[in-house]
């Protein structure tokens, strides 16, 4: 996934350290989050409260095939701006390309996008 935003233009960042995700989010220099079920050992429906805490303004997508829909509908409470299946093939990468496409045309920031990737 981060050859594809590379080629698009993006200033991605690939971690799987939540500590480091952290940091970029608190410095406000992630804008758009891809978040998979699990991040640093930790569940999704544990650090996108405390990614929202960090940054009220980020943008967080989620890919993850084992959600379940209560947990689904908990996350979107939670703030989460698009729920992705696991990408199998070239139209699911699409479809992902085009959610980050319009999370940041909803941010509408001067600066280059930065994407902050779970690897």
């Amino acid at each position: 996934m981060a050859e594809l935003f590379i080629e698009a233009g993006y200033n991605v960042i690939v971690t799987n350290s939540a500590a480091d995700a952290l940091d970029g989010i608190l410095k406000k220099s992630v804008q758009v989050v891809l978040l998979g079920s699990e991040f640093d050992q930790l569940k999704a429906a544990e650090m996108i409260p405390l990614l929202r805490q960090c940054n009220r303004d980020l943008t967080i997508i989620l890919i993850s095939a084992d959600t379940s829909l209560p947990l689904h509908r908990k996350l979107r409470n939670e703030g989460i701006f698009y729920h992705a299946l696991k990408p199998m093939n070239r139209e699911d990468r699409e479809e992902i390309r085009k959610a980050v496409e319009c999370a940041f045309e909803s941010l509408k920031h001067n600066k280059a996008p930065q994407i902050g990737l779970k690897s």
